[in-house]
Formats: C-alpha cells, sequence, structure tokens
C-alpha cells in the first residue's frame, strides 16, 4: 500500500543559488549533473538537490502568519505538486530526464527567521521538503512529471 501513489508528480518551480546569501534565480529548465544543478551552489553527495512540495507553500504561509511564500523565500531547488515526497525517503524519483534518490526531510535553516518573520524557523518545521543525490544526469523543465522509479 505505501508503494502506491493517486498520480504522477509534476515540477511546478526550478531555482537556482549561485552563491550562499545571493537571491534565488527562478528558471524555466535546469540541468541535472552528478553532483546537482548546473548553477546551483549546493553541495555534492545527498544534499546535491533539495525538494519541497507544493502543497506546504501555503501551511508555511499560514503557519507563519502571511498571505503567501514564495519558493524563493525557503531556498529549495524543485517545488513539486501532486506527490508526498516525505514518503519517498531513500527511494528514487525519475524528474523530468533525470533520475534522483531521496535521502531524508530538509530541516529549516535559521534564515527563516529573516525571510519570513519572527516564528518563520517554527513555521517551516515538519514542512521543509527533503534533499536528494543524483543517480543519473537530466534534463528537468516546469510542467515535467515526477514518477517514482519501481524497483
Amino acid at each position: 500500500m505505501m508503494a502506491r501513489h493517486a498520480r504522477a508528480g509534476r515540477i511546478d518551480w526550478i531555482g537556482l543559488r549561485p552563491a550562499r546569501r545571493t537571491d534565488v534565480i527562478s528558471v524555466d529548465e535546469a540541468q541535472v549533473t552528478a553532483t546537482g544543478l548546473s548553477g546551483d551552489h549546493a553541495p555534492e553527495g545527498k544534499r546535491a538537490l533539495t525538494l519541497i512540495q507544493a502543497e506546504h507553500l501555503p501551511a508555511i504561509a499560514a503557519l507563519a502568519g502571511l498571505a503567501e511564500v514564495s519558493p524563493t523565500l525557503l531556498r529549495r531547488n524543485i517545488v513539486v505538486w501532486g506527490l508526498n515526497l516525505l514518503g519517498f525517503r531513500k527511494a528514487q524519483l525519475q524528474i523530468g530526464a533525470a533520475i534522483i534518490e531521496v535521502s531524508g526531510p530538509c530541516p529549516p535553516c535559521s534564515r527563516m527567521e529573516e525571510a519570513l518573520g519572527h516564528g518563520g524557523y517554527t513555521a517551516v518545521r515538519g514542512h521543509g521538503g527533503v534533499y536528494a543525490s543524483v543517480i543519473r544526469p537530466g534534463t528537468i523543465r516546469i510542467g515535467d512529471a515526477v514518477v517514482p522509479v519501481s524497483a
């Protein structure tokens, strides 16, 4: 039952963080390399990519007392709609032409207080998404499907 999903997910947004503490750049497509997204400063390995569920953005906004929250404020790389990302820990997902492996939950950092205001860190707890490593590089685009890779 845990391997069943109602539908495929999709990429709703892609962001690149060129360096620490710089603005996130929204893009329509990106190249997933063996070490992460081309143009992003994330470390290679199990934290090469960060993903968050689109469904969690309104929850974070509500908990932070805001009308809405932009993915640029949360500094994640990819917003996915339609899949419970936490259900894929240690599992592989095909995301566009790339394949990734979800490593675990991505906790918020102290910058969430700066980005979202007082209580921002706590608002993101439990809603911060996941981090992942790259199994197979490829191009990803907004609107691409996100589907589990069968074992």
